[in-house]
């Protein structure tokens, strides 16, 4: 009897001992899984967050470009904002983002996001976005098995901040060395603003899914003929050096494929930057036409920066423009080839 009740309080221990490691593996197996859920959630809510932040940064830029009134600016990209997130899952769930989470600011340094101004509305050119997970907004992040010990949700939330540059200088040789897709074609300033305005054509389409321009069709947004064209200029068409003086058939090719390249900076002083009065002057090149319609041709669909010209004096090779601004525009088509008023280089 005596053996008998002392293998038994052994057994007895051995299936106690058993039993709590497994109750111990199996805590330790939830807490691994609802951390992990919860860790997954926290990233999809700061991708949400970015999202929504570069979106309404964009929608900022537009409606201050379209000349909105500041109202206007701020409903427009509080409406972008709240969309963008809301196309985000964030564990299998859409997210909304109250008005009062999406701010407009200013950031004078894009390096301190947590210096945002929202004194100043005519200044603004920052976007702060946050996405939120608690009982009031969202709900919380559900938990599975820390249930059993009392934990039914967890909150989180992020922000994302999101700025443009409004007061840019002028383009210099990156640091990395590489080159900055400029085009050597210069438009004048009135053609630019009609753009903006509404005058123009839109007889191309741009698809941004599958990146491919049609001649065939309309995408609501216009376009002008960037070359060549009539400058004020004779002998010129709107060619600028940017870069060694006179550029060759070659140089020009090589500048619409691939940009202006560090050495073409270093030839004009290292950079383009606008003078205290917001000008800067390139020369103007006589230019070649069919001679670049291939390299033309071969960028179709692809967004590049052009200089726009307030004035221009003297002819052909000794042609000066005084640039005003430098925009940005997506080639849509080229002819370069038959009669003088059939050629264009859309954008």
């Amino acid at each position: 009897m005596s053996y008998k009740r002392t293998y038994r309080r052994r057994r007895g221990n051995v299936i106690v001992t058993a039993v709590f490691g497994l109750v111990v593996l199996v805590s330790v197996t939830a807490i691994v899984v609802d951390l992990g859920y919860v860790h997954n959630a926290r990233a999809e809510i700061q991708r949400s967050a970015d999202a929504a932040a570069l979106a309404a940064c964009w929608e900022l830029a537009e409606q201050y470009a379209s000349g909105q009134t500041t109202e206007t600016v701020a409903s427009q990209t509080t409406s972008e904002a709240a969309g963008t997130a809301n196309a985000n899952e964030i564990c299998n769930e859409l997210p909304t983002v109250p008005n009062g989470d999406v701010e407009l600011g200013y950031l004078a340094d894009f390096s301190a996001p947590d210096q945002f101004d929202t004194s100043d509305p005519t200044n603004f050119n920052a976007v702060r976005v946050t996405v939120t997970r608690n009982q009031q907004t969202n709900g919380q992040i559900r938990t599975f098995f820390a249930r059993a010990m009392g934990v039914n949700g967890l909150n989180a939330d992020s922000t994302s901040t999101a700025a443009i540059v409004r007061d840019v200088a002028g383009i210099r040789t990156p640091e990395d060395g590489s080159n900055v897709d400029i085009l050597p074609f210069a438009l004048d300033l009135d053609t630019w603003t009609d753009l903006e305005n509404g005058i123009g054509s839109d007889s191309y389409a741009y698809d941004p899914e599958t990146k491919t321009v049609s001649s065939c069709g309309s995408d609501g947004i216009l376009e002008v003929n960037l070359y060549p064209q009539g400058t004020g200029s004779p002998g010129n068409r709107g060619t600028v050096d940017i870069g060694p003086a006179n550029n060759s058939t070659n140089d020009i090719a090589r500048q619409i494929l691939y940009g202006i390249s560090p050495s073409d900076f270093d030839a004009i002083g290292g950079s383009l930057e606008f003078d205290a009065n917001g000008e800067l002057n390139l020369n103007g090149d006589t230019g070649i036409s069919a001679g670049v319609k291939d390299e033309l041709a071969a960028i179709i669909g692809q967004t590049r920066v052009i200089p726009v010209f307030g004035s221009v004096a003297g002819n052909g090779n000794n042609a000066n423009y005084t640039i005003v601004k430098l925009v940005g525009v997506r080639i849509m088509g080229v002819k370069l080839t038959g009669p003088m008023k059939k050629k264009h280089l859309t954008v």
